[in-house]
C-alpha cells in the first residue's frame, strides 16, 4: 500500500509504504463503536449523588403516636415520602469505567485508521518545520482543502508547528502515544507527520 507524502506547501513528495495489517484491514464498525464507548465511559466523572435517609439531618423521634390518630403510622420524617426526606435508591458516586481486551482496543485503532485510508482522508506530512505563524499554517492547510483534522506528531515535532497548530480552530495535535479511536473518528482528516508513522506502526504490530 503506497501513498504520496505531502509538504506543507501541498507539493507531492516521496512514496510512503503503509502497512497492510494496520491501514488495509476491513474496518469493523462494531469494534470502533465498542472502543469509543469504553473511552467515553472512562471519562465520566460519576460524581452524581443524592442524600439518602441516613444523610438527612432530622430528628429520629416518632412523628406521632402509633395508634388513635386515624392516620397512617409513621416513624422518622427523613424517609423519602416526606418533603426534605432522603431519596430511596438514588444515584451514588461510582466509576463508569469497564474493561475491554487489549486485542479489541488494538483492532479498534486499526479499524479506525483503515477506514480513514479507505475514505482517502489520511495525509502523510513530510516535515513539521514551520515558521511558527498561524496564518501561514492555516493558508497551507486551506491549499490542501483541510479545515477539520487531527495531526499525529512524532518525538521530533517542531515546537513552532505545535504553537501555530494550537491557534487554529478544528485542528487538534496529538503525540503518537496518545493516538486513540475517538479522536480519529471525531475529525474529518488524519494527518500523520512522517517520523510519527513508524512509531504508530510499531505500536500496533
Amino acid at each position: 500500500m503506497k501513498i504520496k507524502s505531502l509538504s506543507l506547501g501541498n507539493k507531492s513528495g516521496k512514496d510512503i509504504t503503509l502497512n497492510q495489517k494496520i491501514f488495509g484491514i476491513e474496518p469493523r464498525e462494531d469494534i470502533i463503536a465498542r472502543v469509543i464507548r469504553w473511552q467515553l465511559a472512562k471519562r465520566r466523572s460519576g460524581n452524581h449523588s443524592v442524600q439518602t435517609r441516613s444523610d438527612v439531618k432530622m430528628t429520629t423521634a416518632k412523628m406521632y403516636k402509633q395508634k388513635g390518630t386515624g392516620k397512617a403510622r409513621h416513624g422518622s420524617g427523613s424517609v423519602s415520602q416526606f418533603r426534605g426526606g432522603g431519596m430511596a435508591h438514588g444515584p451514588v458516586v461510582h466509576s463508569h469505567a469497564h474493561n475491554i481486551n487489549k486485542k479489541v482496543r488494538k483492532l479498534g485503532l486499526k479499524s479506525a485508521l483503515s477506514n480513514k485510508f479507505k475514505l482517502g482522508k489520511i495525509i502523510i506530512l513530510e516535515t513539521s518545520k514551520s515558521d511558527g505563524k498561524t496564518s501561514t499554517l492555516k493558508n497551507n492547510l486551506d491549499k490542501m482543502g483541510i479545515n477539520n483534522a487531527l495531526i499525529i506528531a512524532g518525538n521530533d515535532v517542531d515546537d513552532k508547528f505545535i504553537r501555530a497548530a494550537n491557534n487554529i480552530k478544528n485542528l487538534d495535535i496529538l503525540s503518537h502515544n496518545g493516538l486513540n479511536v475517538y479522536d480519529i473518528v471525531k475529525k474529518d482528516n488524519l494527518i500523520i507527520i512522517d517520523d510519527a508513522l513508524k512509531l504508530v506502526e510499531e505500536r500496533l504490530l
